[in-house]
């Protein structure tokens, strides 16, 4: 391995043994492996970040820069160190002002300039990124919240400079300005943004000052370099619409140069009081300390004990990157950029303003994970997404930073805040964020381009060509959003006793059964006329999004009782979950893709088929298959946790199956001791004290000293804290959890709503042309 990586030990290599249960992991943060996730797609950054921070300053690699995290682990040239990241989206994103520090005779066109480097001398861990280059130079970085430093250390008898690369971000900039301020400070802007091509926009200001002067600086457009005639006036100009601008420090006795960096999204003023306000006097090893002492904080609100050293470190990681987003967005005065364009500052209550929401990817398990790891961020989060609604009438769908991309289908917010309610975050005006969701779902907006459609035929036709805007696609898969959005808004509603609000939704979010054929037993792609599009076999991908009819098909979260029997009851349906899991690594058509979003909670579904040991022995599968203490030791898109999140569920032995409600399908423990710090210091203690690879099995079960025999439990039961006490074991046992009345709920109240009323606002035409199949 390389020195970036967390070595284990050498007697644990390959045993598969675990460790003995010891007392649970004192110092979490020096656990976390920031380049797990950094090969293959799965996009991740290795650069240091505060949870939620508002800064990534961190590498970006070439030729390969990964989407987001901009650091693919194949590539050996460093093309810059930018002050902005995303973790494992699937489009380009961020990767703002690439700074990249070289030496020599300026390069003829310094924006295509690039360093080599080797795994050999890289260092990564929280809080810092440490990288000595091809010819010589060490950069190290460290950040806090919305600042950090970085250092360069130059070789002796170099001419050694600094390349700020404004026209590097990820994606296309649409403007940039700089101007030096004496010879020790530049401040500038860069206008940004399309997400996966999208019209949404962003202005990242920053600020940043350096321990010496700098004897010489100039800019650069394309190949044509300018040197800044004014480089002896207290300060320089502005230089608007340049590639970058390049600074010349002379090192000949002070080796190392030191950058502090504040960036905002509101002004330039605003970037040097976020400077002033974390950085300050403070030195490189106070901030790393405190980036250390920040994740420790969030990360031990989860203690683990027992296993190897490779999955505690697999864990943490997995926990970190679940905490990486959404991030800080208001300045240290509280002033953000709004949704509208305008500058707001916080409400009396609210501590941050958070964007970035990965919508589609982040509501089936990271906002859960975030509710009961943060509960105070995860409600100032839903109060970022009503300030956003307040402002243009929107929720958040894929929203990066002040700006909606539109990507994705579906209505994410619905189940993002209701599931932020159920697992116990609740510090948010509830009334307003159900008002706001029931509008969105009820009147024409930009989130639900296909509402209207789905309400006049009771589905979504394929073959439909006037949608109203904003991205529409896969009109079965957004069927299905639709329906989980409205179950998730129907089961808060219930919560907050809303019943009329309940029913209706409820109800609504089972026309579903409109696009299921009975004839094959899957979802698919309707027409206007009623028939079910031809050509069917259960790998097309028609009518689907990033997915097929036979990974889709199980996506009925809310009422998996009714899916069961219409594709022929227990038996049946347990021989096609069989069929998806044939070969875990390359998913095809006809198999789950665990890479992908739509297929998370396809594993645990066996526990409605009363067959919990089917779950138990297949997510320890997956555990080991698909995830590892390497660098490409994830699976898929991480998506801003969202991958992350399912594995940090799955090793505690649980996973929230239907979004928007409190519901927990039970596997079993990869520890054997976990504890969870949950809201007001209350503790949840889950116990398995025979819990090693090889022992998935549940034989016993018992909660707060009572035998338990149900495959899943209500988040409601545990908020109060307690314990969960396993017995495991490395052979099924079939008789655990395994009578009708054991399984995990379903919701068909919705359902006899349409049947015992005639109520057909939300599920117009149920049933009506199912006939009419071809």
């Amino acid at each position: 391995m390389v020195s970036g990586l967390l070595l284990m030990p050498a007697h644990l290599l390959g045993t598969g043994r675990a460790a003995a249960a010891p007392g649970p992991v004192e110092d979490p943060a020096s656990l976390v492996n920031p380049l797990i996730g950094t090969a293959g797609s799965v996009n991740t950054f290795p650069g240091p970040d505060m949870p939620f921070g508002m800064l990534q300053w961190g590498p970006d690699t070439t030729p390969h820069r990964a989407y987001g995290g901009g650091y693919e682990y194949r590539d050996g040239k460093i093309s810059g160190f930018s002050l902005t990241h995303l973790s494992g989206p699937g489009c380009r994103a961020a990767g703002d002002v690439p700074i990249l520090p070289v030496t020599g005779h300026l390069p003829r066109n310094p924006g295509d300039a690039v360093s080599g480097f080797s795994h050999a001398h890289e260092h990564t861990g929280i809080g810092y990124y440490g990288v000595t280059d091809d010819s010589g130079i060490t950069t190290e970085l460290t950040s806090a919240v919305r600042a950090g430093l970085g250092r360069f250390a130059f070789p002796r008898g170099t001419t050694s400079r600094l390349l700020l690369k404004l026209s590097g971000g990820a994606t296309q900039v649409d403007g940039t300005r700089a101007r030096a301020v004496g010879d020790r400070e530049v401040v500038g802007a860069v206008d940004s943004g399309h997400f996966c091509g999208a019209k949404n926009r962003y202005t990242l200001h920053f600020d940043i000052r350096f321990d010496h002067p700098f004897t010489d600086s100039g800019t650069w457009t394309g190949g044509a370099v300018r040197p800044n005639p004014h480089r002896r006036t207290p300060s320089a100009p502005p230089a608007p619409g340049t590639g970058g601008m390049y600074l010349t420090f002379d090192t000949r006795t002070a080796r190392r140069v030191t950058a502090a960096v504040g960036i905002s999204y509101t002004s330039d003023a605003g970037a040097a009081r976020n400077l002033e306000h974390e950085v300050g006097r403070r030195g490189f090893d106070d901030i790393r300390q405190g980036g250390h002492d920040a994740w420790n904080r969030v990360l031990g609100r989860v203690r683990i004990g027992g296993g190897s050293h490779d999955q505690q470190v697999q864990f943490y990681t997995a926990l970190y990157h679940a905490l990486l987003h959404p991030n800080v967005f208001s300045d240290a005065d509280g002033r953000y950029a709004g949704m509208d364009g305008r500058t707001h500052t916080l409400a009396a209550g609210q501590r941050a303003q958070y964007a970035n929401y990965s919508g589609w990817d982040t509501y089936r398990s990271q906002a859960q994970l975030m509710a009961i790891i943060a509960p105070r961020t995860a409600s100032d989060a839903v109060t970022s997404m009503l300030n956003g609604y307040d402002q243009t009438g929107l929720l958040p769908k894929w929203a990066q930073n002040n700006g909606e991309s539109h990507v994705m289908a579906g209505d994410p917010a619905a189940a993002i805040i209701a599931g932020t309610h159920a697992f116990g975050a609740r510090g948010f005006d509830t009334a307003h964020a159900l008002e706001a969701l029931v509008r969105e779902a009820t009147e024409p907006n930009a989130n639900r381009p296909g509402e209207a459609v789905r309400d006049a035929h009771g589905y979504l036709p394929a073959d439909h060509t006037t949608w109203a805007c904003c991205n529409f696609y896969g009109p079965v898969s957004t069927q299905l959003e639709y329906d989980s959005a409205d179950y998730a808004l129907a089961a808060m509603a219930r919560s907050l006793g809303r019943h009329d609000t309940y029913r209706r939704f409820a109800a609504r979010a089972q026309d579903w059964r409109n696009v299921f054929n009975p004839r094959t037993g899957y979802l698919q792609a309707r027409l206007a006329d009623g028939r079910f599009a031809p050509g069917f076999t259960p790998a097309t991908a028609y009518g689907f999004i990033e997915g097929t009819a036979s990974q889709y098909t199980p996506m009925v979260p809310f009422d998996l009782k009714a899916l069961i029997a219409a594709r022929g009851g227990p038996k049946a349906y347990g021989g096609y979950l069989d069929s998806l899991f044939t070969d875990l690594r390359r998913p095809s058509g006809t198999n789950a893709d665990l890479g992908n979003e739509p297929s998370l909670g396809i594993p645990w579904q066996y526990d409605y088929l009363a067959q919990p040991w089917k779950t138990q022995g297949l997510i320890r599968r997956i555990q080991q298959t698909l995830y590892s203490n390497t660098p490409a030791g994830s699976f898929g898109n991480d998506d801003l946790g969202a991958m992350s999140s399912w594995y940090v569920f799955s090793a505690l032995g649980m996973y929230p199956e239907t979004p928007g409600t409190d519901t927990l399908v039970l596997g079993s423990p990869l520890f054997p001791r976990a504890e969870l710090t949950l809201a007001e210091g209350r503790t949840l203690r889950i116990d398995a004290p025979q819990a090693r690879p090889d022992a998935p099995y549940v034989r016993a079960l018992t909660v707060n000293g009572r035998a338990w025999d149900k495959s899943w439990i209500g988040f409601g039961a545990l908020r109060p804290g307690g314990s969960l006490d396993y017995t495991l074991d490395s052979r099924p046992h079939t008789d655990w959890a395994s009578a009708p009345e054991s399984v995990p709920p379903s919701d068909t109240t919705g359902l006899r709503e349409v049947h015992t009323t005639g109520d057909h606002r939300g599920a117009r035409h149920l049933f009506r042309t199912n006939h009419r199949s071809r």
